[in-house]
C-alpha cells in the first residue's frame, strides 16, 4: 500500500453541521428501513474511499446484538491531531461538522464516493451514540458522541501495533420508525462494493441471526456479470472485459449475452450506482452499437434485409456493468443518479470501440452470434412496430377505447382513481357491484397469462390477455410507455390468496417491471390483501388474515357458538363483503411494491419467471420455511 501522511491540514471545513436531526429525510431520503440502512452505508464509504486511495483492503461490517452497527477498516484512521482553524481534534470537525473531510481537494483522495463530505457527520448527529475508535500512531484513540454532540473528549485508551478506525453507532429511535438492522439488506450493498473494488474483502456478520458472509471477487466486475447471469444461458461463455482510461479517468466494462431478452446496464461513478446512467452509459451504447453494426456490413449478414439493427436491438440479452473512477465527477441533482461529465463519454466511446472490435476480430463465432442476435431482434421489432400501428389504425391506443371487460370509474382525474386488476369473472363481478363507482375501476383477468419474461415484445402486444392492461391504462408500452398518460394512480392487483392467485400476482409484476418499469419505480403498483378468515359470532364479526389471528378472534369472541368461514378465493365474497375487506380506502390492506435495488430486483424475476428451473427450485427449498398459510 502506498505512504502517504493523513492529517489535520488535509480536513477542509465548508460549513457547520445544521438542522440535520429536524430534516433527516434530506440527507438520507427517509427515516423508514431505507434510510436506517443509509446510515451503514455512509459509513462503509468512508472505508471504501481508503480502500481507492490504496490504504485498506479489509473491511468488516457487523450487526450487534446490543442494537448497533459496527464498521471497522483497516486504513489510515481518522486523523487526531489538532485541527488549525477549528481548534478541536480533527476527528470531532469530521464527526460535528456537516461538509468537512479530506475529499474537497485532489491531494488527500484522487477518486472519492462521498463527495458532499456529509457521511458520518450525519451519522452521527442521527445516532443516539456514537463511539468511534483509531488506530494509528501506536495508540488507540477514543471518543463518544450523543445525537451528534461529544460526550468525551478524545482519549489516549491503549497501545497498538495496527491501523484503521471503527465506528459503532446506535440508531436514534426517537428518529427511525425502525431501528431493525437487515442483513440481506445490507448483503446485497456490500456484494456490490466488493465487486466494484476487485480484491477488497468485506466481512458482514450479524450476531442476531448468527449469519456471515465474506465478500471477495479478484474477478471484480466481471464476476458481476457472471453473478448477474447465472441464471441465464449466456451466448459468449465468458464476460468480455473492457479497460481503458485517459485524462484520470478510468473505467471497466463487463458484458455477456444471454439468450433472453432483456437489457440489463448497471452503471456506476466511484462506485456510486448511477441509477439514471449518464455520460458513460451513453459513450459505451455508442461504441458497441458502431462496433456491430460494423461487423454486420463487413460480413454481410444483412443481405436482403430492409431493417438494419438500431442501439435497442444491438443490446438485446446484454447484462453489463460499467464502472468508472475520476476525480472530480459531476451529478445530475442531489441524489448522485445520472453522470454529467462530458468528457467521460469520448473517453468511453472512443476506447470501447476499439476494443470491442479487436474482440470481435478474435473471437469471430461470439461476433457472429451477438450480431445475428442483433439481426433477428430487429426483426422483431418491426414487427411488433407493425402491431403498433395495426392496434392504432384500429383507434384503440390514441383514441381512447377501452376494454369491454373494464367497468371504468366515473372520474377522469387520475391522480384520485385507482383500477383493480382481478382474478377471474367471479371476482370481478362482485368487485364491480361492490366498488366506489367513483375513483375505482375494475378489469377482470382470465385465463393464463402470458410470462412476459421469455416474451419478445411484438408477442407481448400481440397476447389477448395483456393488451386489456396496456389499454384500460393507457399509457403505452416498452420504449412508448409515457407514465403521465397514466389513467389511474393506482393499480391494485387482487388475487385469490392462495398458489395460483401468487402465480398471477407474479406474473403480472414481472410484466409491469419489464415492460412498464417506472410504475414499479415511481410506487403506483399494489397487492390486494384480502382476508383468509371470517369469525364470527351472533352479530359480531371479524376478518381476520392468519391463521394466528383466527385463534386469537375465536377467543376474544368466546369460544362456543363461533363460526369460523374460510375464504377459499374472492368469488366466494359477495359485494359487500369484497368491499369491507378489500376494496374501502379505510379499511383495507395493500402492499405497496417498490424497487431499492433494481439489481436483485432482476435477478429475482429471471429466477421466478425465466428458462432455468434449477434455480427456482433452489430459491423454493431455501425459502420454503418462510412460507405462512401456504393453500394446497
Amino acid at each position: 500500500m502506498s505512504e502517504t501522511n493523513y492529517s489535520a491540514s488535509d480536513i477542509k471545513v465548508l460549513k457547520g453541521l445544521e438542522a440535520v436531526r429536524k430534516r433527516p429525510s434530506m440527507y438520507i431520503g427517509g427515516t423508514t428501513e431505507r434510510g436506517l440502512h443509509h446510515l451503514v452505508y455512509e459509513v462503509v464509504d468512508n472505508s471504501i474511499d481508503e480502500a481507492l486511495a490504496g490504504f485498506c483492503d479489509k473491511i468488516s461490517v457487523t450487526i450487534c446484538a446490543d442494537g448497533s452497527v459496527e464498521v471497522v477498516d483497516n486504513g489510515r484512521g481518522i486523523p487526531v491531531d489538532m485541527h488549525k482553524e477549528m481548534k478541536i481534534p480533527a476527528i470531532q470537525v469530521v464527526m460535528t461538522v456537516l461538509h468537512a473531510g479530506g475529499k474537497f481537494d485532489n491531494k488527500t483522495y484522487k477518486v472519492s464516493g462521498g463527495l458532499h463530505g456529509v457521511g458520518v457527520s450525519v451519522v452521527n448527529a442521527l445516532s443516539s451514540l456514537l463511539i468511534a475508535k483509531v488506530y494509528k500512531n501506536g495508540k488507540i484513540y477514543r471518543q463518544k458522541y450523543e445525537c451528534g454532540i461529544p460526550s468525551t473528549k478524545l482519549e489516549i485508551v491503549g497501545e497498538t501495533t495496527r491501523q484503521g478506525t471503527i465506528i459503532k453507532f446506535f440508531p436514534d429511535k426517537d428518529i427511525f420508525e425502525t431501528v431493525e438492522f437487515s442483513f440481506d439488506y445490507l448483503s446485497t450493498r456490500l456484494r456490490e462494493l466488493a465487486f466494484l473494488n476487485r480484491g477488497l474483502q468485506i466481512v458482514l456478520k450479524d450476531e442476531i441471526s448468527e449469519r456471515s458472509h465474506d465478500f471477495k471477487y479478484e474477478g471484480g466486475i466481471v464476476s458481476f456479470v457472471e453473478y448477474l447471469n447465472e441464471n441465464k444461458k449466456p451466448l459468449n461463455a465468458k464476460p468480455i472485459l473492457i479497460e481503458g482510461g485517459k485524462d484520470g479517468i478510468m473505467f471497466e466494462i463487463a458484458l455477456q449475452y444471454n439468450e433472453g431478452y432483456q437489457e440489463k446496464i448497471f452503471t456506476f461513478a466511484n462506485n456510486i450506482n448511477t441509477i439514471e446512467g449518464g455520460t458513460h452509459l451513453s459513450g459505451f451504447k455508442s461504441a458497441l452499437t458502431r462496433a456491430v453494426n460494423s461487423y454486420i456490413k463487413q460480413e454481410n449478414l444483412l443481405k436482403n434485409e430492409k431493417t438494419s439493427p438500431g442501439g435497442d436491438d444491438i443490446r438485446e440479452g446484454i447484462v453489463a456493468v460499467i464502472s468508472v473512477k475520476l476525480p472530480d465527477p459531476q451529478f445530475e441533482g442531489q441524489t448522485k443518479t445520472k453522470l454529467q461529465n462530458s468528457n467521460v463519454e469520448s473517453v468511453v466511446n472512443s476506447n470501447a470501440y476499439e476494443k470491442i472490435n479487436v474482440f470481435f476480430e478474435e473471437n469471430p463465432a461470439v461476433a457472429r452470434q451477438i450480431a445475428m442476435k442483433s439481426i433477428n431482434a430487429a426483426r422483431s421489432r418491426e414487427a411488433a412496430r407493425k402491431a403498433r400501428d395495426l392496434t392504432r389504425r384500429k383507434s384503440v391506443l390514441e383514441s381512447g377505447s377501452l376494454p369491454g371487460k373494464l367497468a371504468d370509474c366515473t372520474s377522469k382525474d387520475p391522480n384520485e382513481t385507482e383500477i383493480f386488476l382481478v382474478e377471474g369473472d367471479s371476482a370481478g363481478g362482485s368487485a364491480k357491484q361492490g366498488r366506489d363507482r367513483y375513483i375505482q375501476a375494475v378489469l377482470p383477468l382470465w385465463g393464463k397469462m402470458l410470462n412476459t419474461e421469455k416474451a419478445r415484445m411484438d408477442k407481448v402486444l400481440n397476447n389477448d390477455k395483456i393488451q386489456p392492461i396496456i389499454l384500460a391504462l393507457g399509457a403505452g408500452i416498452g420504449e412508448d410507455f409515457d407514465i403521465t398518460r397514466l389513467r389511474y394512480n393506482r393499480i391494485i392487483i387482487m388475487a385469490d390468496a392462495d398458489v395460483d392467485g401468487a402465480h398471477i400476482a407474479t406474473l403480472l409484476l414481472t410484466f409491469f417491471y419489464r415492460y412498464m418499469l417506472p410504475l414499479v419505480m415511481e410506487g403506483h403498483v399494489y397487492i390486494a390483501k384480502p382476508p383468509l378468515f371470517l369469525v364470527r359470532k351472533g352479530k359480531s364479526k371479524i376478518y381476520v388474515y392468519t391463521e394466528e389471528e383466527r385463534d386469537q378472534a375465536v377467543a376474544k369472541l368466546g369460544g362456543t357458538g363461533v363460526i369460523i368461514q374460510r375464504y377459499k378465493g374472492l368469488g366466494e365474497m359477495n359485494p359487500d363483503q369484497l368491499w369491507e375487506t378489500t376494496l374501502d380506502p379505510e379499511k383495507r390492506l395493500l402492499m405497496s411494491i417498490k424497487v431499492d435495488d433494481a439489481i436483485e430486483a432482476d435477478r429475482m424475476f429471471t429466477i421466478l419467471m425465466g428458462d432455468e428451473v434449477e434455480p427456482r427450485r433452489n430459491f423454493i427449498q431455501a425459502n420454503a420455511k418462510y412460507v405462512k398459510n401456504l393453500d394446497i
